[in-house]
């Protein structure tokens, strides 16, 4: 393989057919079903889908198929199916991406917007940009930059599926309808994550699992004024105060329950310790005046961020605006509560004991509700193969000029742990241009262009790598 001429290639077509295309999509406020429910009428995701086939379509890249596959009820998924190129590997190559996106989330600055795609200082701002629609391009150019090159790969499938930002309710579905399809799948490169700077290769070796849920408390049916019941009838809030310190410890935010809690592994621990040897600490975030973090510890707040669950509240009901709060004891209090899992913990167990925790010798015998329980379980990437490691040094060094690194991340990303579930011998590559101050989800999200070069290249390599693995 020519690694000059996949270098020209992808550098040629992220100057202007993958930008231009890659903005028009951009375009398109292609919500994901969560934030607009009457999706399948307004047309957007259709039309996101759409775009990007057509491009996918126009590509020379021998022997590819584009088709859109839609299972009733369900968010549309668009493949890219491209036949092994001198390959002696059997197994299918899969890389993955989304097109839905999250909605605007607020204000942009001025002269950006969400759906008006902007480059400026070697950045495409736009919603969906990064999150995740760039994917889509730079697995379709790191094929064209293969056979440009004369390089090889296995078979290689790209799926791109349109429900991600809401957790992805139809993949299973998918995965399970199209098995048969893909085959023995070898390995997954997932595009849809984040690193830690922007000069060399990120892999996402861990994700966090999430269980999430509202409780109520209830000790009235109605308000009363609080100088006839206070001191007779408890307060809802106080009662779910202490249900809570069941669960987290106030002081510590340490979790009590068994069935949050696992034992880090070692080579995971041994990541931490690198990166944060190497200055890559936890991420800078926006703190108020004088507040401290939790540790003084880095090591800690990385383990604390990825493999140690965490409690936040993140909603609230039955409590009135400060300049409506009139001095009544309230009939209730709910709480909406988001834990977030260690990698390889049962999400499942774990909510079932949060729940019985909530709902067990309740204080005063008041009423708890549980609503909306769900959980999904985390991930934690397989040990990786000789094969890889070699190429993920190679790449490092001829790509970025220096070595690559890996970390845990503290979201959820549910596909991951459908995807490792599915192919649990795969090997996994988990990465992407995104880094520090991206915003995705947020106003004047970003594509850092150079990076996102240099990540289709290690695709390029990484797919050439697999196909004699």
């Amino acid at each position: 393989m020519d690694e000059r001429v996949v270098r020209e290639t992808v550098r040629d077509l992220w100057a202007r057919p993958a930008l231009e295309s890659l903005s028009g999509f951009v375009e398109i406020p292609a919500l994901s079903p969560a934030f607009d429910s009457a999706w399948e009428r307004t047309g957007h995701l259709r039309a996101a889908v759409e775009h990007v086939r057509a491009w996918l379509a126009r590509r020379p890249i021998e022997g590819a198929t584009v088709e859109v596959v839609e299972l009733p009820g369900r968010t549309p998924v668009l493949l890219l199916d491209v036949p092994a190129r001198d390959a002696t590997n059997p197994a299918t190559a899969v890389v993955y991406g989304h097109l839905d996106k999250q909605p605007a989330a607020g204000e942009w600055s001025p002269g950006l917007g969400p759906w008006q795609p902007v480059v400026k200082d070697g950045k495409l701002y736009g919603r969906g940009a990064g999150d995740d629609g760039y994917a889509a391009y730079a697995a379709a150019a790191a094929l064209e930059a293969l056979h440009a090159a004369g390089g090889r790969h296995a078979r290689t499938v790209v799926l791109l599926e349109t429900g991600e930002e809401s957790g992805s309710p139809d993949l299973a579905a998918y995965l399970d309808h199209l098995a048969g399809r893909l085959g023995h799948v070898g390995l997954v490169v997932c595009l849809d994550t984040a690193g830690a700077d922007y000069e060399r290769l990120w892999l996402a070796t861990s994700l966090r699992g999430i269980a999430f849920l509202d409780v109520t408390v209830r000790v009235l049916t109605s308000g009363v004024h609080s100088g006839h019941g206070s001191g007779i009838v408890p307060s809802s809030f106080r009662v779910l105060r202490e249900l809570l310190d069941r669960i987290e410890d106030p002081r510590t935010g340490e979790i009590k329950l068994a069935e949050c809690n696992v034992e880090v592994p070692a080579d995971r621990l041994a990541e931490v310790r690198l990166a944060v040897a190497e200055g890559f600490h936890s991420p800078s975030l926006p703190l108020a005046e004088g507040v401290r973090m939790v540790s003084d510890d880095p090591v800690e707040l990385v383990l604390n961020n990825t493999w140690r669950t965490t409690l936040s509240v993140t909603g609230a009901a039955g409590l009135p605006p400060l300049l409506d709060a009139g001095n009544v004891l309230r009939p209730f209090t709910s709480l909406k509560l988001s834990f977030r899992l260690p990698p390889t913990a049962d999400s499942g167990a774990a909510l079932r004991a949060i729940e019985k925790a909530l709902t067990t010798d309740v204080p005063f015998g008041a009423q708890v509700e549980i609503g909306r329980a769900e959980a999904a379980d985390g991930w934690n990437a397989t040990p990786r193969a000789p094969w890889l490691e070699s190429t993920l040094d190679q790449v490092s060094e001829h790509v970025f000029g220096k070595p690559w690194r890996a970390l845990g991340l503290g979201g959820t990303i549910p596909f991951l742990g459908l995807f490792g579930r599915a192919y649990p011998d795969a090997q996994f590559v988990v990465t992407g241009p995104r880094g520090p101050g991206n915003n995705a989800h947020v106003p004047d999200e970003w594509l850092h262009l150079e990076q996102t070069e240099r990540v289709t290249e290690a695709v390029a390599h990484i797919l050439h790598a697999h196909a004699t693995a």
